[in-house]
């Protein structure tokens, strides 16, 4: 049985690096490297946990094809449980190609694929009701699923005595509230980063937000900062975790879900907030210090390099 399992978007990320401009038409620039990797907010996070060692199961939907093949092959070598996976021949499997710049900050260039024909008619329930948490990853990238259908699945989740977890994402289409909020009223956990918390209330500062969640009866809001760390409010208590320093900056893809991996780990492990706020800065450092969500290690490896004691 799954302690976490995580629904929602799987892609293959095509990344490129260094870019600092396009070519003109017609015309080539020639790049370090050109690599492909497991990519989508879900299989991020779920990798990225099944590296620190908790047993996680994955739910979403890959075309029948090299992508697919390639996704499915990197979630079963990494240990994750694929058999809620579907594998649908009549779409091609969702695929970015990530624009890494010097500096490691990145642009895309997505193409929806697999994740567009998410439907609840998908979601394995059999494997949601075994685990301790069910982690969705992320609103506006799986648009079958985004708004009413996303509250329904999360809802049911919870009448299993599932944990709920909630992530986002950018959502370039501007419906932001429209379709999250249908959800957040089954949400336990809720783990935006600042940008997308701004968009979705309105607000600025992380105090605001976090509250403004809250009252939605949301029991722990955790809001990435990005470089300064996070920021976390339950209705007892308030408190911000700066960010590791790095030594080595290699690129930040996948960082922000690494982070909700270490998140995750420590509920699973029954941590205390700061303690697995911490830890979840910890997992975004080792992430960025390597290419995609290969800088991820144990949990043991990962403390040794971060001490994460409160």
């Amino acid at each position: 049985m799954p302690d976490v399992v995580c629904l929602g978007q799987f892609t293959a990320d095509v990344v490129v690096n260094p870019v600092e401009c396009l070519p003109e038409k017609g015309k080539a620039i020639f790049v370090d490297s050109i690599s492909l990797h497991n990519g989508g907010c879900a299989c991020n996070t779920a990798v990225a946990l099944a590296k620190l060692g908790i047993s996680t199961a994955v739910i979403g939907k890959v075309g029948c094809d090299a992508f697919g093949d390639f996704l499915i092959k990197v979630m079963n070598e990494a240990g994750l449980d694929t058999s809620a996976m579907v594998r649908d021949a009549s779409v091609t499997t969702s695929t970015t190609t990530v624009l890494v710049s010097a500096d490691g900050e990145r642009s895309f260039l997505h193409y929806y694929g697999g994740n567009a024909k998410m439907s609840e008619d998908d979601v394995d329930y059999d494997i949601i009701r075994t685990a301790k948490v069910l982690h969705v990853a992320a609103a506006f990238l799986v648009p079958g699923l985004d708004g009413e259908p996303m509250a329904r699945v999360l809802e049911q989740a919870r009448e299993m005595g599932v944990t709920t977890s909630l992530d986002t994402a950018w959502d370039a289409e501007g419906r932001w509230m429209e379709l999250v909020e249908p959800c957040l009223s089954h949400v336990d956990m809720f783990v935006p980063n600042i940008e997308e918390a701004q968009m979705l209330t309105g607000k600025q500062q992380a105090p605001e937000i976090a509250q403004m969640f809250l009252d939605y009866g949301i029991s722990t809001v955790v809001i990435k900062l990005g470089a300064d760390g996070c920021y976390a409010r339950t209705g007892d208590d308030e408190f911000s975790v700066p960010a590791f320093k790095v030594k080595n900056l290699v690129d930040t893809l996948g960082a922000g879900d690494s982070f909700v991996a270490g998140f995750l780990a420590g509920i699973v492990n029954g941590w205390n907030l700061e303690k697995t706020c911490r830890f979840a800065n910890a997992v975004g450092a080792c992430c960025v210090s390597a290419k995609g969500t290969s800088g991820i290690k144990s949990i043991q490896e990962t403390m040794k390099l971060y001490p994460v004691e409160a």
